[in-house]
């Protein structure tokens, strides 16, 4: 029986002086105050350690959390985490929320704990914080407007064959492309496999790259770009050794690395099999965050503007001077020849007069740089300073900045679109 509900302190501390007096039994005692040997030795150890304050009730803990997560909830985070190991808590919610609705799941801080528990985590390095570009690129702000391509850093697999992925997003919705092992990373190569992407998907309005190649030539105009200005998209490139610019792609390469490449696969055909699954997990079933955890397909739609089969002319505005450059890729202009790079052979060329004396050379969407007849004319040393992008072997006549505002020119091709 336990102590008598009517002046608890009152009996314990009766019982104990009883106890100290030592005029009965520990046995006898318990036997007239109703409790067991069990609790009479308890009391008595916290009288020992506390006095008086030992005899008082404690709070006892619930013998079972009101929150606590039931094994079914954890096991199936625990299955879904073994499946995609790199994954972290707001991945899991997720997908849980939204392959399996109507069922109430912890919170982020609760899965973390359970991942953990489970020798499922990982320390995750410090953060090292880039600057912020100074002159931003384009945003995107629906699919197509950007799309995003580079060449992962290669590695060698289990049969010391090299491998060289190359991939291709949308910038708006994070949709994966391709994710290709390419036999050579040159201009042809690359081409065929845009060749098919812009089929399947339609054209973007801009592609953005870095500095190497076959996307630039030396830091100007590659034959793969100027191909990319002959359908009308307008390459962008990330200033050099800046690859936060372009941090969206770069964050999918470290998780195509994590989930297809550690370690790499025995041979480049079972390594394609790994990217062609990751690409179809990627787009479709993994949740991604600045897309309210839904999958990249739930946001792309296929563009518009279709590929033609046959490259169209290039066609200015009125009043634009146009010069085909030769097979050196140069254009005279006032008796003097200027070189704008051997990706530009046998290309239309335009020339915009903006003031008396000067003129913006164009080719597409894409200014090439600015001649100045004035420095020509009053015999200043003929050559072409440096315009994004930088023009190749300079030579000719002088050029400087645009003006703010003139980067840009409605350039319209046999069609009539812009």
């Amino acid at each position: 029986m336990p102590w008598k509900e009517s002046r608890v302190m009152e009996e314990r501390f009766r019982w104990m002086r009883e106890r100290e007096q030592g005029g009965a039994s520990l046995a006898e005692l318990c036997r007239k105050y109703g409790i067991s040997r069990k609790t009479a030795y308890k009391w008595l150890r916290r009288y020992e350690e506390q006095g008086l304050v030992g005899l008082q009730d404690r709070e006892s803990p619930p013998h079972q959390p009101a929150n606590k997560i039931s094994e079914e909830v954890e096991r199936s985070l625990v299955e879904l985490r073994i499946g995609h190991r790199t994954w972290g808590p707001k991945k899991l919610l997720g997908w849980m929320e939204r392959n399996r609705p109507g069922q109430s799941w912890p919170a982020l801080s609760t899965i973390g704990l359970i991942l953990w528990r489970n020798n499922l985590s990982r320390g995750k390095a410090a953060r090292q914080r880039c600057d912020v570009p100074k002159q931003p690129l384009a945003h995107a702000t629906s699919p197509n407007d950007v799309w995003c391509i580079d060449f992962k850093g290669w590695f060698v697999c289990g049969d010391k064959k090299r491998c060289d992925p190359l991939t291709v997003t949308d910038a708006f919705s994070r949709y994966l492309f391709c994710c290709q092992a390419m036999e050579r990373t040159d201009g042809p190569h690359t081409q065929k496999v845009m060749i098919e992407l812009f089929r399947n998907n339609g054209l973007p309005d801009r592609i953005r790259s870095d500095n190497g190649t076959p996307f630039s030539a030396n830091g100007g105009l590659s034959v793969l770009s100027v191909w990319w200005l002959r359908l009308g998209i307008l390459p962008e490139r990330i200033d050099p050794g800046k690859p936060q610019q372009n941090g969206r792609h770069e964050r999918m390469h470290r998780t195509l690395k994590q989930e297809t490449a550690q370690p790499p696969a025995d041979t480049i055909l079972q390594q394609q099999k790994r990217f062609d699954r990751f690409l179809e997990e990627y787009n479709r079933e993994r949740p991604h965050e600045a897309l309210q955890q839904s999958p990249p397909a739930d946001h792309y739609v296929r563009s518009q503007r279709r590929y033609p089969e046959q490259l169209p002319e290039m066609v200015y505005p009125d009043g634009f001077q146009v010069r085909i450059a030769d097979q050196n890729g140069k254009i005279r202009w006032l008796k003097a020849r200027c070189k704008l790079g051997t990706a530009l052979a046998n290309q239309a060329i335009g020339v915009q007069t903006v003031a008396d004396g000067l003129n913006h050379l164009w080719f597409g969407r894409q200014l090439l740089g600015v001649l100045d007849e004035r420095r020509h004319r009053s015999g200043a040393k003929k050559r072409i300073n440096s315009y994004w992008p930088p023009l190749q072997s300079p030579s000719g006549l002088l050029t400087r900045q645009p003006e703010a505002g003139q980067t840009d020119a409605a350039i319209l091709n046999k069609s009539g679109k812009v």
